[in-house]
This record gives structure tokens, sequence and C-alpha cells, in this order.
């Protein structure tokens, strides 16, 4: 299964329209007659990413052969809101537990992430719209069938989700070198876990915003875990201290 590509000028435009969710959109640089234009348009309009690019890059995507300078990359699940993932909370009786991803950027981490919090009891996730893999089917493959099960909203900014969150009673925990022991932490209540990226860890901004920051000690020879392993060893200590 490949990622949904939509290649063709009407086929993209159609997707915009139809109101489908278009990830990332790539066009031919320096194209920009009429029909291109709109398509663009489309896209700012939706808040997709546009990435303008060479020929030999829009031959490389295309599996049809026949782009007329435009690819769509669409999601292959739709998004929730986070108003979605904060009414499962309620509808299942339970203060809120929600993944806040800082720009994981490998679909396989995504995927797994998405599969962990599902497994741990968590409401939904959050994943910012740039810099960082969307719902694409790698992502789902990899997570296993969670996306079925588990919401994922897509936001502009995670720094001003998570200020809007605390004004609604939660807390939000990050994984980072150099803070309490995850174990000495009460991660009770209504809680959200921010996993940073892969490489830069958790940005400064979306650190200065959480409430705890937890270290996981580790006794190995190298310093850092994968995203993935660190969500779920911080996921199920939430788990277990929610009982």
């Amino acid at each position: 299964m490949t990622e949904n590509k939509i290649e063709g000028r009407n086929a993209v435009l159609e997707a915009f329209r139809s109101g489908k969710t278009v990830d990332k959109l790539y066009i031919l640089d320096g194209c920009q007659d009429g029909p291109v234009r709109t398509i663009a348009r489309e896209a700012r309009k939706h808040d997709t990413i546009i990435q303008y690019v060479k020929k030999e890059r829009l031959d490389q995507l295309s599996e049809t052969g026949k782009h007329q300078g435009v690819i769509a990359v669409a999601a292959s699940y739709e998004y929730a809101s986070v108003e979605d993932i904060l009414n499962k909370a309620r509808e299942k009786g339970e203060p809120p537990f929600i993944f806040l991803l800082d720009n994981i950027e490998d679909p396989h981490n995504l995927g797994a992430i998405i599969r962990t919090a599902n497994l741990a009891g968590a409401h939904g996730v959050i994943i910012p719209k740039r810099r960082a893999a969307g719902l694409t089917a790698v992502v789902a493959r990899t997570s296993a069938g969670a996306l079925n099960y588990t919401p994922v909203a897509k936001v502009t900014n995670l720094k001003t989700v998570m200020e809007e969150l605390k004004k609604e009673g939660m807390w939000f925990v990050c994984a980072d070198m150099g803070g309490t022991p995850y174990y000495d932490l009460d991660l009770k209540g209504p809680m959200g876990l921010v996993i940073g990226n892969e490489g830069e860890g958790v940005s400064r901004l979306v650190k200065e915003n959480c409430d705890f920051i937890a270290s996981i000690p580790m006794k190995g020879d190298i310093d850092s875990l994968n995203a993935s392993v660190a969500a779920g060893i911080l996921a199920f200590e939430i788990a277990r201290q929610r009982g």
C-alpha cells in the first residue's frame, strides 16, 4: 500500500473541493499558470503545506507519469479535532489523557506511538501541521489498526493548544534528559504526554509549557531512547498511576 497520491490538475483540485484532507502539495517550480494558481490558492485555504520542486522530483514521486506539474499527498485517515478527543474522555468519564507529538518526522515512529497511545488508554494524539509526519498509509500500517480507534488531531501550533488545554485543567509532562526520574512524579489526573522529535527532542517553547520534565534513567552505553520507546515507558507509567 502506497501513500494516497493524487496526480493531475483536475484530480488535485477536485480533492480539495470535496473536502479531502491533503497533507502536502508538490508543485512544479516556476509553474504559474491559471489552473496551478487556483490549486495553490485552495491549498493555502486549507493550510496545506506547499513544496515547489523540480520536474525530476515530481517524476520520481509520480506513480502514473501524468502529474501535469502537481501531486497532492492525501491523508489515509481523516483527522479529528482536539474537541473530539476531549469528548472521548468525557464519554468514558475519565480525566483526559492525550499524547502531544512535537515534530515526529518518521512515519514508523508515529504509527508505533499511536498504537502505544491506544494500548495505554489515551483518548487521542495531537500532531503539528509542519515538520511532522501526517497520517500516511505507512503510519496506518505501523499503528496496527489503532488509527481506527484513536483520534488524531492536527494543529497549527502545539504551544497554543497546550495553553488552551491548561485552561481545561490539564497538566503536561515531557520526556527529556536531566528531569526527575519518571517514577518519582505524580502523573494522575488530566495529563498530556509530550514526546519530542527523534533528533532534537522537545522544542524549547513546548518544553517551557510543560509542568513536569520526566527523565528515564538508563544504564546502557548510548544516550537516548527511540521516541516511540520513550513514549511507551511514560505512557504505561501514567496508565499505572491512573489505575
